[in-house]
């Protein structure tokens, strides 16, 4: 990164281990850990936010799929047989 004359400071607090796992992988990189935070300021301000995803963890299909299921199954008993007792179920299951 070229040198451009600073005129504010950033102030930041993290967990030391983060810091040092930071530092090395800036410095493979060829940088300081000013010059990635003043990369990620940039790219901020270029896309006009956060310069990756951020988000919820969602469910897979296959989870959505199941909870979907298990709706069903509550609105229509037929569907299936609700358990009140997991011994009991896994009695059945092991059938």
């Amino acid at each position: 990164m070229h040198d451009v004359a600073k005129d504010a400071n950033l102030y930041i607090r993290v967990e030391q281990s983060i810091k040092d796992q930071a530092e090395d992988v800036f410095s493979n990189l060829g940088m300081t850990v000013t010059e990635a935070v003043n990369i990620f300021l940039y790219k901020a301000i270029i896309v006009g936010g956060l310069p990756f995803d951020v988000r919820l963890s969602a469910p897979n299909t296959e989870t959505r799929e199941a909870l979907c299921e298990v709706e069903q199954m509550k609105k229509d008993s037929s569907l299936g047989k609700a358990y009140t007792d997991v011994d009991e179920m896994m009695r059945e299951l092991l059938q």
